[in-house]
Parts: C-alpha cells; structure tokens; sequence
C-alpha cells in the first residue's frame, strides 16, 4: 500500500500534533508488550510518560522501540466487504528511546506532554514535587526514523462490477470531539473553571 505513503515531514508532524495517545512497543524479557501511553512532541522529540515501576518503560531503552499514533477518520463501506476499510492518519516512530533524568529536562518534558493533552493545565496546576518525579518515568526518542501513512475518500470499488449491484457505498465518519466538562464531586462550588478550558 505504498500509495498511503507520505513523505513530508509535515505530514508526521500533524499526526502527533493531532493527538495524545500513543503505543509503545517494546521487548521485556524477549516478549512483545505494546502499551499504550500518553506522549507529547516537540521539533524533534517524542516524550512518552509512565511509572517508574513500568517494565515496559524500565527495559525500552535496552533496544530499538516501536511508537504507533493512530487517529480514525471514517469506516469505508463499500459495495463488496471485500472492499471495506478504514480513513485513517499513522505514524510508527522507530528507534533506541533514552531515559530522562535530568530534573530540567524531564519537567520540561512534562510540561511537553501536559500542554499536548491540555493546553494550559501546565501553568494552572501544581508542578510535580520531586519525590512526584522520582516516581515517574520519562523517555526521549528522536524522530529521525519514521513511517506515515494516510488513508481518505470513498470505497474503491467505484468502477468494478461491483457498482452495478445497486448497493448503498460511501464513508461512515469518526470524529472525535470535546465534551461538555465534568466537575470533580469534591470540588468546592466556589471554584470557577479556568480561562484555558472554557469554550467562550
């Protein structure tokens, strides 16, 4: 499927732009895990977060790792299920991740990946403390060896036999959006909502 390819740098940097989640696949004890975690971007890194008990993220920088963001724009739904498919936006970041531990790095690596999910929970909230820090694990991977690929448009089978069975095709989109907030139950009703996440 090489015509899903992409090669333009821009391209991998809108689909980590466009997202949080990712999943990390790595080798612990020789056996395949792929976990899924949050991470953050910058020009040319990629922060994943976890515990600092975390297998996956104690033994990653043994080897080359294996990071895949995926966003899902559509069911393709076409006339034959042979046909079927999926629109959708994936990067695979390859290589050998480094564990962050320097303490300025690895806030600043935070704050990387806090303003991804939420942009301004950084400034609002409370810092990590440094016992907060110790207890969390922080890798660095470049982004220097990458695949994307980008599937989009209606089913394939436009022009086959297939159009003539007087079936229904097309595309079922997915979005995904920004819900209406929910307080915490403790929180006292005097707290106003933050300037960064109202929808004015």
């Amino acid at each position: 499927m090489k015509e899903k390819g992409r090669t333009a740098r821009s391209d991998l940097d809108a689909v980590l732009a466009a997202g949080f989640l990712c999943h990390l696949g790595v080798l612990v004890d020789g056996t395949p895990m792929v976990v899924p975690t949050v991470y953050g971007a910058t020009a040319d890194t990629l922060y994943l977060h976890g515990s600092s008990a975390s297998r996956s993220l104690i033994q990653a920088p043994d080897g080359t790792v294996c990071v895949t963001v995926t966003h899902v724009d559509g069911v393709v739904l076409a006339r034959s299920v042979f046909e079927h498919g999926i629109n959708y936006r994936c990067a695979m970041i390859y290589g050998v991740p480094r564990q962050v531990t320097d303490e300025a790095e690895k806030l600043a690596g935070l704050r990387v990946l806090t303003e991804q999910a939420a942009p301004g929970q950084w400034d609002y909230a409370r810092r990590p403390s440094r016992k907060e820090l110790a207890a969390t694990s922080l890798l660095a991977l470049g982004l220097d060896e990458a695949s994307v690929k980008v599937r989009t448009g209606p089913p394939d089978d436009g022009d086959s036999p297939d159009a003539q069975l007087g079936l229904w095709a097309g595309v079922l989109p997915l979005t995904t959006v920004r819900g209406a907030l929910v307080p915490d139950p403790a929180l006292p009703p005097d707290i106003a909502l933050p300037a960064h996440l109202r929808r004015d």
